[in-house]
Formats: C-alpha cells, sequence, structure tokens
C-alpha cells in the first residue's frame, strides 16, 4: 500500500455519499460491497449516509429491501450480513430526473436530514455512476442548489466514471464544464484499475527496494509490455462500444496509467500532486505519433467466431446492438517511445482486447541480454534474458525469472521463476477494487486519481490514432477469432523489432521450478 495515510488516523472523514444512478449495477455489484468491506475493517466513519438517486420508482424503504436482496446475487463476495444491516439502515433514496430542478431540491432536503440523522457534520461527495452525457448536466445542477459550496471546513466532492471524453476536445470541454461549477481539487476522475493492490505497489517496488531501481532505465532494460486482456465479449454493452471501441474504452485510462507508474521519476513525497506531476511528465514525453507512425505502429482488430474455455462464440458483430458491418475494434495494440532521459530508446508495446485467450493484465520488464562471451565454448546455444512480470489481475504478484545450470554433467542452462502472490502471502483479501478508492475520496487523498491535465495529456497521445482510423476505415473485420491471442498483425508489430510477446499461460513454471505440462488446449497449467 503507498503510504500516505498515517495509521493514527485510519478512518476516513464523516460524510454522506450521493450515488447518481443508484439502481445500476455498478452499486450492486462494487460500490455497496466495497463499503462493507470498509466497514468490516473499521475504515468507514461511523458518521456516514448514503443517499441514492435514479429515475426508478422507489421509497427509501423498497429501494433498501431491493439491494437487500440483489447485493448477494451480484457482489463479487460474499457481504457480511451483520455490516450489511449497518449501512442499510443509514441509506435513502430520491427518485428524480437528471436535469429536472425540483427533483435537486428533494435531494437536497434529503441530504441535509440524512446529514442531520447521521451527524455527518456538513461533509458530502457525490458518485457520477451515470452515462457520461449527464457529467456536466448534473455538475451544473448541483452547483445551482448549492451543493458543491465548500464553507466552515466542509467539504464537496464529486467523483466522475471514465470515460473521461471520447477525444481530445471533448476531454477538454468536460473538464472546463467542471470546472466553472468546482475546483479541481473537488474533482476526483475515477480508474478502478488503481484499486488493485498490484498497481498500488509499483510504486513501492521500484522506489523502496535499492536492487530494483537502478536497473529500471535503457541502460537493463530492452522493452515494456503491457497487456490487458479480457476473455468475455462485449456482453450487454454493444451499445457504447459501438460509439467507444477498445482504444478509447481502455487506453486513455488503464493502461496510461499502468504505464505512467511504470516509467514515471521518483517523486519527491507520496502527496497526491508530487505523485500526478511525475506521471504527467510521462504522458507529455511520449513521441508524438505521425500518421505514418499510427500504420506502422498501431494494429486494431474485431474478433469472429471463436472458441474460448471450450465454449463456441460468436463473433462481435452478432452481438446485441452491434451493426452487422461494424469495423469498430475491440483490440488494440500499439508501440509508443518515452523521449526522456530514461527511456530513450526502450519501446512500451500496449495491447488490450476482448474475448481473447485469457483473462489477464499484467506489466512485463524485459531486461537486455548479457553477452555470451562467457559461454562462447559450452552446449548453451542461447540465453534467456530476465524478465519481471508484475501481475495486475486475476491473481495479483510479481515474478522474476533468470537463468540457472540444469542438475548434469554438461552445462545446460534453464530458467527458473521467483514468484510472489498477494493471496499466498498475505492471504485472501475481501476487495472489489473500490475500497481504496472511496476511502481516499472520503479522506481527500487524489494521489489515485487523474487531474485535467493527465486527462488531457492522454487523450493527446491517442488523438493521431484517431484521426487516421477515421480517415481510413478498418478493412477484413473481423480478423481474429474469439479464444485467440489477437490478429496476427500484433504478433507482426514485435517480430519486426526482433521480439514478440509474453506467452502468457505457455511458459509457465510451478512453485517447484519445474515447467507444467500443457493441458489438452496447449495451454501450460
Amino acid at each position: 500500500m503507498i503510504p500516505n495515510h498515517p495509521d493514527s488516523n485510519p478512518t476516513a472523514a464523516p460524510c454522506v455519499m450521493v450515488i447518481f444512478g443508484a439502481t445500476g449495477d455498478l452499486t450492486k455489484r462494487k460500490l455497496l460491497p466495497a463499503l462493507c468491506n470498509l466497514a468490516q475493517d473499521n475504515l468507514l466513519p461511523k458518521q456516514f449516509a448514503i443517499v441514492g438517486f435514479a429515475t426508478n420508482d422507489y421509497t427509501t424503504e423498497s429501494f433498501r429491501k431491493m439491494l437487500g436482496q440483489e447485493i448477494p446475487k451480484y457482489a463479487p463476495a460474499p457481504v457480511d450480513l451483520k455490516f450489511w444491516d449497518g449501512i442499510a439502515e443509514r441509506i435513502y433514496y430520491v427518485r428524480g430526473d437528471f436535469q429536472d430542478p425540483e427533483a435537486y431540491k428533494r435531494l437536497k432536503e434529503q441530504i441535509e436530514q440524512a446529514d442531520k440523522l447521521q451527524n455527518a457534520l456538513g461533509n458530502r461527495f457525490f458518485y457520477l455512476a451515470v452515462a457520461p452525457r449527464f457529467f456536466s448536466p448534473i455538475v451544473k445542477k448541483l452547483g445551482e442548489c448549492g451543493l458543491t459550496k465548500e464553507e466552515n471546513d466542509r467539504w464537496a466532492r464529486v467523483i466522475v466514471e471514465k470515460p473521461f471524453g471520447h477525444d481530445l476536445e471533448s476531454a477538454k470541454q468536460l473538464n472546463q464544464d467542471l470546472m466553472q461549477v468546482l475546483t479541481e481539487k473537488q474533482i476526483y476522475r475515477i480508474d478502478h484499475y488503481l484499486g488493485k493492490e498490484t498497481v498500488q505497489n509499483v510504486m513501492v517496488f521500484r522506489f523502496s527496494n535499492n536492487i530494483i531501481e537502478p536497473l529500471w532505465n535503457r541502460n537493463y532494460v530492452d522493452h515494456v509490455q503491457i497487456t490487458a486482456a479480457e476473455t468475455v465479449g462485449v456482453e450487454h454493452r454493444g451499445g457504447f462500444y459501438e460509439t467507444a471501441g477498445a482504444l478509447r474504452d481502455m487506453v486513455p485510462n488503464h493502461l496510461f496509467q499502468l504505464l505512467t507508474m511504470t516509467a514515471m521519476e521518483p517523486p519527491i513525497s507520496f502527496d497526491a500532486d508530487q505523485v500526478r506531476n511525475k506521471q504527467a511528465e510521462v504522458l507529455h514525453a511520449i513521441q508524438p505519433l505521425s500518421p505514418e507512425d499510427v500504420l506502422k505502429n498501431m494494429v486494431r482488430g474485431q474478433y469472429g467466431a471463436g472458441t474460448v474455455d471450450g465454449q463456441r462464440v460468436g463473433g462481435y458483430r452478432s452481438e446485441p446492438d452491434v451493426a452487422p458491418d461494424s469495423n469498430t475494434e475491440t483490440f488494440v495494440a500499439l508501440k509508443l517511445q518515452i523521449d526522456n532521459w530514461r527511456w530513450a530508446g526502450v519501446p512500451f508495446y500496449l495491447r488490450t482486447g476482448k474475448r481473447l485467450a485469457q483473462r489477464t493484465t499484467e506489466i512485463v520488464i524485459q531486461f537486455r541480454r548479457t553477452p555470451f562471451v562467457l559461454f562462447r565454448n559450452t552446449t548453451v546455444k542461447n540465453l534467456e534474458t530476465n524478465r519481471l512480470v508484475i501481475h495486475i489481475q486475476p491473481e495479483e504478484g510479481i515474478s522474476l525469472s533468470f537463468g540457472a545450470k540444469v542438475p548434469g554433467s554438461v552445462m545446460k542452462l534453464g530458467l527458473v521463476n521467483m514468484d510472489f502472490d498477494y493471496c499466498t502471502y498475505f492471504g485472501l483479501e475481501h476487495s472489489t477494487g473500490y475500497e481504496r478508492l472511496l476511502r481516499d475520496c472520503m479522506a481527500g487523498d487524489a494521489t489515485l486519481f487523474q487531474r485535467s491535465d493527465m486527462v488531457e495529456a492522454g487523450w493527446n497521445v491517442i488523438q493521431p490514432i484517431l484521426d487516421v482510423w477515421r480517415a481510413l476505415p478498418a478493412r477484413g473485420f473481423p480478423n481474429y477469432a474469439a479464444g485467440s491471442w489477437g490478429p496476427v498483425e500484433a504478433d507482426d508489430l514485435l517480430e519486426r523489432d526482433g521480439r514478440s510477446w509474453r506467452r502468457i499461460g505457455e511458459e509457465e513454471i510451478d512453485k517447484r521450478g519445474r515447467i507444467a505440462a500443457p493441458d489438452k488446449a496447449g495451454i501450460i497449467t
């Protein structure tokens, strides 16, 4: 965990949490289970209330009853009923349209009532679990009714879910709209990837271990790979995905967050702005992409029919709410260069996609190969390079591969792993990934939330790709089968540089140091 919360003050400040779109899946699957986990860990303030706001026809009592029935079905892990009961009695509901001024008057009255009943000291934060088109109107209405006003040491904050715009121009416009009502310190742009322990641990791993940081540069690192792969398709999100695609949906937020934490310079402290300053520097240092760069170093794909986990699945164009001739990408791979002293000449390869062979998110640091001189007169033909893998999901941990002599009378080298995983070492934790982020918002710590300049810098990198792809629509879609690792062009992207993607699942080494045998599908287990 990043050490910016002193252990002497583990509990967040008293407050009222207002959830816009409170009847949606996010509330049932993530937000309320996360609050239960915080309560179980004694990290949720006792003086706390929740006000749900949505268009559905509920009363406070029926809303509580619905949540009590639905959360056990949707929560990623069992919720302790003792803590749920304690939270349920502090939940209130307001029905209304997001653009109806009268509804905001009712909302304000309910917030004030809940604040008084729970002694929340006038603090409040608003979670916008709604479609992006409502972000600006909601914040404007909150400002008009005085709910964003901060005075007498009372704070007001707004959590905005991704996507933060759909291109550079819309991101700038969204930031301008929000800043007309809020100050930057009131805006918390959330990315749930940053709630994962391993993502937070990247900085601790880098900057607290003296054996690692001296190697973390162009002198020792050959290249970096960042993968965010999913086995699922677009499911019920076809309508959204048609307007977004893999590039917009994943790269400017999730992948760039992983990129900046991997590549950033050491901050002078773990203060929120000091950390985010260094992340922003990385985004500004990414070499601008020319149209030629986009055509050469960016790959897009769309999945067709195939087999995932032994089940036959259809292609993207057969998904609900997807056009039968859609050219929306469900896979993207790109090569980026960071133009600074630490990373000059080190390529960063990023890829993400739907319906891939395995669900995994990881960061791979591929170190340079050692000289072959010592092994010139031995039977060793090739030297494996050292590789550090930071596993983000589904298993969280870190592994380091290195060469060792295979027992015997001749010189043979084998590749072995040193593995650390959170579950084995620290035990299974009840976590949705939102606990840390919600608590940080209540505590006023914005370290793990994006700042406006970071959002715009990320879109500035992506915009040339959008422009070229808009001018030259994709041909040959679908171009990869569901259950594969994406289009062959993604492999070519690295092979042109004499490199290859890490063969996830095909080169795992078990805890006893032996290479595991492949299963019937050819995947090593």
